[in-house]
């Protein structure tokens, strides 16, 4: 992501109930997060809350747009009804960690990044040799504040179907205009739009690579693209 021109960050794992609610939508609040007992303090469900929070009230410089952000975080949700779903193993998980992009940018070039931030994801995934699909998200599925939103589903050989491994979004001026984002124009102030996507979820992203690269053999062969990363291995080997 820092190749593809973002700003790695590292982001507060604890935020404030004025960014949670400026946000997320009042429905996945209650379904996601954790609340700290007796504090102000909501555990992350995503970096993309600390990220956006970052601008929370802030007249931004048009010279300095787009702002382009990426973290790797833990992150914890509740995972509230979604008892059943896959829920063995490590597809749905209270705590996992994740590579997480966000964009503050000018209104007509938030469908541009749109289109961007989803490929990346994309890119990723093919480069692993997983095979991927996207799919747009109808307007009935989208959370409140949600314009625009697709899945990138990677195919899964054991379950027979694509599974969701990231999700990129575009919330247009919804998410600036309850934390007060605004750009500072010529004609007057202007509310920014905002974008998030998932890089890569870890997990989910270790299910699709050991289910397409396990062998009769019980060995599960490395991509390419990763083996500088495993000290020249081709293979993970059955013992």
């Amino acid at each position: 992501m820092i190749n593809k021109g973002f700003t790695y960050c590292i982001p507060p794992f604890m935020i404030r109930s004025d960014v949670v609610t400026g946000v997320m939508s009042f429905e996945e609040m209650d379904a996601m997060m954790y609340k700290i007992e007796g504090e102000d303090l909501y555990l992350i469900g995503t970096s993309e809350h600390s990220m956006i929070g970052k601008f929370k009230g802030q007249i931004l410089n048009q010279t300095n747009l787009p702002y382009t952000m990426t973290s790797y975080s833990p992150c914890f949700r509740k995972e509230k009804g979604a008892h059943g779903i896959e829920e063995r193993g490590i597809y749905r998980i209270h705590q996992f960690e994740k590579q997480e992009m966000i964009v503050v940018c000018e209104p007509e070039d938030s469908y541009t990044w749109y289109d961007k931030m989803w490929s990346y994801t994309v890119e990723l995934f093919r480069s692993m040799d997983i095979p991927v699909r996207t799919l747009e998200c109808c307007s009935g599925d989208l959370a409140d504040l949600k314009a625009k939103s697709v899945d990138v589903e990677a195919w899964s050989p054991r379950q027979k179907k694509y599974f969701e491994v990231g999700s990129c979004s575009n919330l247009t001026d919804a998410q600036a205009r309850r934390l007060g984002i605004r750009i500072k124009g010529e004609k007057g102030n202007y509310y920014a739009h905002t974008l998030n996507n998932t890089v890569v979820a870890p997990p989910r992203m270790l299910i699709a690579l050991l289910e397409n690269n396990y062998k009769e053999d019980g060995s599960v062969r490395i991509p390419e693209v990763l083996r500088p990363y495993m000290g020249g291995k081709d293979a993970l080997l059955a013992k």
